[in-house]
């Protein structure tokens, strides 16, 4: 089970590890709130938020593991081989990163962008599934979340998530945001066949989901330093996802 929280004392200590870009200019500007993989936060959502400044949009990158003191070794020993910390657990991050996001002086409440990578991508798609009350306090361990706690939310960029049998957002999405989802047709980790099976049949019941298979691509295709044989990096595919979220978050230009 989750540790209890108050939902306040959750975002300030996510605020406390925080990092914020802004966008050009004073805004009002949409908000890209950014969740890392399994690893944890690494130096390519820098590369990410910086990116989605160039494009117009504040950026904030949450990382979840900072303030309950786990370690690059014990993500991976545990939480990327799923003994602990599922999706529907963080996301309460996911409402608390949007929270953050609200109270920035440049944003624009009524355009904020959820972006999850692998894990993340699993946290933000539970977020988007758990029913407000008794159900995200069990799931979360959250107490005196709001009553929307995905308020604002204009839509989600998901890179390579993971849509198995653990997902609460298998069975449904509660909020109807668009999703945006790039899958890679080379990836080892999560693989592209149950993501896209699970996305697809969501996206049948009437979910706004746009699946885009990148045939080449692994799992952090656009993670440089990346230090895993079963990944290889591809500029041409970070080009073209990043002209996919461009578009997501401001249409064609």
């Amino acid at each position: 089970m989750p540790r209890t929280q108050w939902f306040e004392e959750r975002v300030a200590a996510l605020n406390a590890h925080a990092t914020i870009i802004p966008p050009p200019g004073d805004g009002p500007a949409p908000v890209v709130v950014q969740f890392h993989g399994c690893g944890g936060r690494k130096r390519f959502q820098d590369v990410w938020a910086e990116k989605f400044a160039q494009m117009g949009a504040g950026a904030v990158i949450v990382d979840s593991y900072a303030p309950r003191g786990v370690s690059t070794a014990e993500a991976y020993a545990t939480i990327c081989t799923g003994l602990r910390f599922w999706g529907r657990e963080r996301a309460g991050d996911v409402f608390a990163g949007l929270a953050i996001a609200r109270d920035l002086p440049f944003a624009d409440p009524a355009r904020l962008f959820l972006a999850g990578w692998s894990h993340g991508g699993w946290a933000v798609l539970d977020a988007m599934a758990l029913r407000p009350g008794a159900e995200i306090e069990r799931a979360t361990g959250l107490r005196d979340v709001p009553d929307e706690p995905l308020e604002g939310l204009g839509g989600a960029l998901l890179f390579y998530p993971y849509c198995g049998r653990a997902a609460v957002a298998r069975r449904g999405l509660r909020h109807g945001a668009p999703v945006s989802a790039i899958l890679g047709g080379k990836d080892s980790i999560v693989g592209a066949r149950e993501p896209s099976r699970v996305l697809g049949a969501l996206a049948q019941s009437g979910a706004p989901i746009a699946t885009h298979l990148f045939e080449t691509a692994t799992h952090a295709f656009d993670e440089a330093d990346a230090r895993d044989a079963r990944v290889c990096y591809d500029q041409d595919l970070v080009d073209r996802a990043e002209a996919l979220a461009r578009d997501f978050l401001f249409g064609a230009r």
